[in-house]
């Protein structure tokens, strides 16, 4: 990435990726050096769990090097970080159909919008589906976005159930020869059980209509809660299968560390990142290059 972060979310660099620099800048890599870098993770959204099976094989890797050299011990460190972002499934970062899902004001719709603009610059024909029928506002924020980016919207009635929705536009996108079909749904129901229960009956809606069709599911998850958006993230792990992570939100409060918390938690992948509200504002995630900048500072 990743000069894009660097110029344009100085603040992680700030709060995080320069004291882990300056960190490894030390000649000896004795405890103060490890506790250290201890607080500098946790800090930074990695969670507890996870950063200390980080330090744990750190300490065997410095073991197994023998050195204290540096530069050897900051690789050393990169790919332990790596190893934990890369995951062997490949992922595909234009999903034919693709069902966002995520709690309120967690950024999915503006990460839906976003995503139409990269398919529509590369020419393809894009239907957005606003499937939160119980906010007025989210259904006129999509549409907004259609607007600006030229792309349909297909809007059921206020209320309306979410899978009848879902029927009738997963209807259109066949019939009128769309290329993608993008699906921005609902944050929070009554309760969890009737989240969980709206979510599966969307999913098997979709696979009955689009017989054949790969049905990708991403989670938002908003960087600036950190841990806390993990823990209210858990229902959606529970409704569907997800296939990926799209981590939102990553601005000057957004520490970063969150994606290794998530390959820890989920062990899945993040495909992309996003902040602020431009519409070009968004990125592929890749792993080596994150933690290349983020140990380097």
């Amino acid at each position: 990435m990743f000069s894009f972060i660097k110029d344009k979310l100085k603040k992680i660099y700030d709060q995080v990726a320069s004291k882990v620099s300056t960190l490894f800048n030390r000649a000896i890599f004795d405890e103060s050096f490890f506790q250290e870098l201890k607080t500098v993770l946790i800090g930074a959204d990695v969670g507890v769990a996870t950063t200390e099976e980080l330090i744990k094989q750190l300490r065997v890797e410095i073991a197994k090097l023998k050195t204290n050299h540096v530069e050897t011990v900051k690789h050393a460190f990169e790919e332990l970080l790596i190893e934990r972002l890369v995951l062997p499934e490949k992922l595909e970062p234009m999903p034919r159909v693709l069902l966002m899902v995520g709690v309120n004001g967690s950024g999915k719709t503006t990460f839906v919008a976003k995503l139409a603009h990269v398919y529509r610059a590369a020419g393809k024909k894009v239907l957005l589906v606003a499937g939160d029928t119980f906010r007025a506002a989210a259904t006129e924020q999509l549409m907004a976005w259609g607007k600006t980016i030229g792309v349909a919207v297909h809007v059921g009635k206020p209320d309306q159930d979410p899978a009848a929705v879902m029927f009738d536009a997963s209807q259109r996108f066949i019939n009128e020869g769309f290329d993608h079909l993008i699906i921005d749904t609902a944050g929070r129901l009554q309760t969890k059980v009737n989240l969980m229960k709206e979510l599966e009956k969307i999913r098997r809606v979709l696979d009955k209509v689009l017989v054949g069709q790969r049905v990708t599911v991403w989670l938002g998850v908003d960087a600036m809660l950190g841990q806390n958006s993990l823990r209210q993230a858990e229902v959606f792990h529970e409704a569907t299968t997800l296939d990926g992570v799209v981590l939102t939100k990553l601005d000057g409060t957004g520490k970063g560390g969150i994606v290794f918390a998530i390959a820890a938690e989920y062990k899945l992948p993040v495909v992309y990142i996003a902040f602020g509200e431009n519409v070009e504002a968004l990125k592929l995630f890749n792993p080596r290059e994150f933690v290349h900048d983020l140990v380097n500072g």
